[in-house]
């Protein structure tokens, strides 16, 4: 008997069933609409990476369905949380399409209604003193370093104007991947990660990983010298190796090659600078999906720590919240095994006239509270400026 989820994507009457209930997912000049509901997903993908697994087996069934009702190349789409052992975000809809993204415009800033109030959770003092703490108990628990958040939760006189919000966010990063998901409870995901945790074609994949960063500046001069200083950083780039030779690791035994550059390059945000280094791979089994691959990397040390485990444990005993969907991971996979998967970063959810955006930061033994603090208020800029708000 095939496993079948019977959980449902809500639609309620505040939320009507139009574009703000569909995916969408950008990357480069293309854009993946989704229209419809044909069968949500809610399995957790702990195991997601083994081709046997109950996930596995339910995910294919439901692309099978959408195959014999007649869709060519199904797709899943939608949303895995940081903890895999959580419930997914997934579904697979009635129909779905790719489209070329308009030029890149210089749109101003989305004007959204008056806001009400804001506050961070945790605050000030109580981040920089679970800073502190987590490096103090690094060497007890064996972590090299782990990836504190923060949110900051807003409330508006009004709605939020998410196709405001849109514009203005694919506007601002043109080359970042912009992801809208509907979620269970009538709210909605979106963000524009810098982040490509893989994206397979065929037999070949590239991953991305970001770890380090520095804030942008509006002087050139001084933007450059930040850019040089975190180049040179021995703490981001101790940080970033740990991340790299990670994902090196994980993919051990499933590539018949894989490139992993010895020194990180440079990308840039609006709001930072980021070590990245671009990894390219060819798997041994070309049956081997982009959702498997991105379930084997989920979590990768650059939004959750390393030792994975010891991390992970460590972030629980400090940060006063779940992080839900936030540094899990959001995209796609079509019945072929071709897909693309971002890390769930630069983001919030949205409900109504309420408002919750996500920041995080690594720490290593090196990091200063001070500076941990700055780093994670600095990424909330992003989703800050799509809402008019200064950061």
């Amino acid at each position: 008997m095939k496993d079948r989820i019977v959980s449902k994507l809500a639609t309620e009457p505040d939320h009507p069933p139009d574009g703000n209930r569909n995916f969408s997912f950008t990357s480069g000049n293309r854009e993946l609409i989704t229209r419809g509901l044909m069968e949500p997903i809610d399995a957790p993908a702990a195991d997601g990476h083994e081709a046997d697994s109950r996930f596995c087996k339910i995910v294919g069934h439901a692309l099978d369905r959408a195959r014999l009702a007649g869709q060519d190349n199904p797709i899943l789409v939608g949303a895995i949380p940081f903890d895999p052992k959580q419930a997914s975000c997934l579904y697979v809809p009635e129909q779905y399409e790719w489209r070329r993204l308009p030029e890149a415009s210089h749109a101003a800033t989305a004007v959204q209604p008056e806001l009400l109030s804001q506050n961070n959770v945790p605050d000030e003092h109580s981040f920089k003193q679970a800073v502190e703490k987590t490096i103090s108990n690094f060497r007890p628990n064996n972590v090299l370093k782990a990836v504190l958040s923060v949110q900051r939760k807003l409330t508006f006189t009004r709605n939020v104007d998410l196709p405001a919000m849109r514009d203005s966010l694919v506007a601002q990063n043109p080359s970042g991947y912009f992801f809208h998901v509907p979620l269970p409870d009538g709210s909605t995901l979106i963000g524009v990660s810098p982040e490509l945790l893989v994206s397979k074609q065929g037999p070949t994949f590239i991953c991305n990983p970001l770890a380090g960063s520095a804030r942008r500046l509006a002087d050139p001069r001084a933007d450059q010298e930040n850019a040089d200083w975190l180049s040179a950083s021995e703490k981001n780039q101790y940080e970033h190796r740990l991340v790299t030779a990670d994902i090196a690791n994980q993919l051990d035994g499933w590539c018949n090659w894989l490139r992993v550059p010895e020194q990180p390059s440079l990308i840039r945000t609006d709001t930072l600078w980021h070590l990245s280094t671009r990894i390219e791979g060819e798997l041994s089994d070309p049956r081997t999906t982009a959702l498997q691959l991105a379930c084997r990397l989920h979590p990768t040390p650059a939004v959750c720590g390393f030792p994975t485990e010891p991390a992970r444990r460590l972030i629980r005993s400090v940060e006063p919240f779940e992080r839900g969907l936030f540094t899990g991971m959001v995209g796609w996979c079509d019945a072929a095994g071709n897909g693309e998967w971002v890390v769930t970063i630069r983001c919030g959810t949205v409900r109504g006239n309420h408002m919750q955006l996500f920041a995080g930061a690594g720490i290593v033994e090196a990091s200063d509270p001070a500076s941990e603090w700055a780093e994670v208020q600095t990424k909330l800029g992003t989703m800050l400026r799509a809402c008019g708000l200064p950061h």
